[in-house]
């Protein structure tokens, strides 16, 4: 009897599939990537219907005002157009449809370099709105990385293939997405100036 009961009562593993979708590579889907996945998949974007610009504005202010997003105020215009553009309707009757039509801004957020440095990859792809130098926010601190590679030759590479493509399981099972419009020379920065992290 007690056998049975073990065997009923033993732990049950779920495997979730990886996260395979990626945002549509334009300008815009850096602010998509760092702010709408920290909650959402890419499915969940894709799945909506195709609606105007004043849908994705109303979703938007939802998730700022209800959910505390943090999307600030210069890249909510961008991320809209970025979203009107290629996942809803590109025209709508409200005022706001002139915008839609606009090629999409490229945001830089304040404070990063010009100059090619691995925190301004970082800040540029908002992978501090998951990640910390020294604490555990949504994924694991950047020190945490540097320390569990301090002795892997390969961790350039390593830590340079997760930041592109993304995944689950060294960290728990919070997925990272994927960031595919990141070139190869950030990727570099980003992953050499995690790996110096103390």
């Amino acid at each position: 009897m007690f056998a049975a009961f073990s065997l009923i009562a033993s732990p049950v593993k779920i495997e979730l599939p990886a996260e395979t979708g990626v945002f549509k590579p334009a300008p815009g889907a850096e602010l998509a990537n760092g702010q709408c996945l920290v909650c959402h998949s890419v499915e969940y974007v894709v799945m909506q219907p195709r609606s105007p610009r004043t849908f994705w504005a109303a979703s938007v202010k939802k998730m700022r005002e209800k959910y505390g997003a943090a999307v600030p105020d210069d890249q909510v215009e961008p991320l809209l157009d970025y979203l009107t553009k290629h996942y809803g309707l590109a025209t709508t009757n409200s005022t706001a449809s002139a915008a839609t039509n606009a090629a999409p801004k490229s945001v830089t957020p304040a404070g990063s370099a010009t100059a090619l440095s691995g925190e301004g990859v970082a800040a540029k792809y908002f992978c501090v709105l998951c990640h910390d130098v020294s604490a555990k926010k949504i994924g694991p601190p950047f020190k945490d990385i540097a320390a569990k590679y301090r002795t892997d030759a390969d961790a350039v590479t390593k830590v340079s293939e997760q930041a592109r493509n993304g995944g689950s399981g060294k960290w728990g099972p919070v997925i990272m997405p994927p960031f595919p419009m990141v070139t190869d020379a950030e990727t570099k920065a980003v992953a050499e100036w995690i790996l110096s992290q103390k």
